[in-house]
């Protein structure tokens, strides 16, 4: 899907055609795309590398001046997938003529830009336009970070009286989450400092500033995400033993329990044996045999409570 927009009067507007300082938004593009986007002049390999799930973050430049920078964003996969929040790459291509955004799959970060309400955007200034993307990328990937701290925090909750290993999965896949966007944001800072050697966005002091906020923001967004995946492995360390725990208590009890339970039986059988036993001629035998197993019981009971095993 390709979508063109530029900034108009009254903001950002959806146009029918390519002009000059326009932005291209193009999503998922079909074979017919593809083919058009290659007439506008964008190179195959910049396409191809922008759709690639799997392509690492990193820039490149043609002769012509036509520049690729790839970046891994935030993408929001939901809380049924294996691996909830992961990365996917963006490519934002600058030609001389217009700004080209190219995702395999619709995302959070395109639809902001796309509804207006991101300040300083403009498809006139392209590398500040380029900048803002980093920037709310940063921005994105810090937020996601604060929904995953807060399902951690309630599954917190749960799994202090859990004896199954369910809760912990949970755990797992959002410490999945964080390994990608470690690697993600890791991979987004080395190419952001191959931006800054090539010194393109230090001809205005607002951009030079912009990308030292966009970097400052990218490394805040780094040690948090080290911080807080440090946080969850120890938190499923810690989990772990004390659903082992909890299930050595549960045992503990049930064992307890099938000890003292055990007791009536071994009395009974006793005096069910057909030899001459003690009180079998009297008829408040019975009495004497339940006392006799109740006694024992009892004993047993408080010497458990005593050790701490019932």
């Amino acid at each position: 899907m390709i979508t063109i927009y530029k900034n108009t009067e009254t903001g950002l507007e959806v146009i029918p055609e390519v002009v000059t300082n326009c932005w291209i938004s193009v999503i998922d593009p079909d074979p017919d795309e593809f083919e058009e986007l290659v007439a506008m002049g964008i190179p195959h390999d910049f396409i191809t590398y922008a759709i690639d799930v799997d392509e690492r973050a990193r820039s490149e430049r043609e002769d012509d001046g036509t520049m690729l920078i790839l970046l891994r964003i935030p993408y929001y996969q939901g809380v049924k997938t294996d691996v909830p929040y992961t990365t996917i790459p963006l490519g934002i291509i600058q030609h001389s003529r217009f700004v080209v955004t190219i995702c395999k799959r619709q995302n959070d970060i395109i639809q902001e830009m796309a509804s207006g309400r991101m300040k300083g955007l403009s498809t006139v200034k392209r590398n500040r336009f380029t900048l803002r993307i980093l920037l709310a990328t940063a921005t994105r990937y810090l937020s996601y970070l604060r929904e995953i701290n807060r399902i951690v925090e309630t599954l917190e909750d749960k799994i202090s009286l859990a004896q199954r290993n369910k809760e912990i999965l949970e755990l797992l896949k959002y410490q999945k989450s964080l390994v990608y966007f470690n690697t993600g944001l890791k991979t987004n800072e080395l190419m952001m400092e191959r931006l800054q050697r090539w010194q393109i966005f230090k001809t205005f002091p607002d951009d030079e500033d912009l990308l030292e906020d966009v970097i400052t923001e990218n490394q805040q967004a780094i040690e948090m995400i080290g911080i807080s995946s440090n946080i969850l492995s120890s938190m499923m360390d810690a989990f772990t033993s004390m659903i082992s725990n909890n299930v050595n208590e549960v045992m503990k009890f049930l064992t307890s329990v099938t000890v003292v339970m055990s007791i009536p039986t071994i009395v009974t059988s006793f005096f069910g044996m057909n030899v001459p036993l003690p009180f079998a001629e009297n008829h408040f035998a019975p009495v004497f045999i339940i006392m006799i197993f109740v006694l024992i019981a009892a004993i047993v009971v408080l010497i458990f409570q005593k050790r701490d095993w019932f």
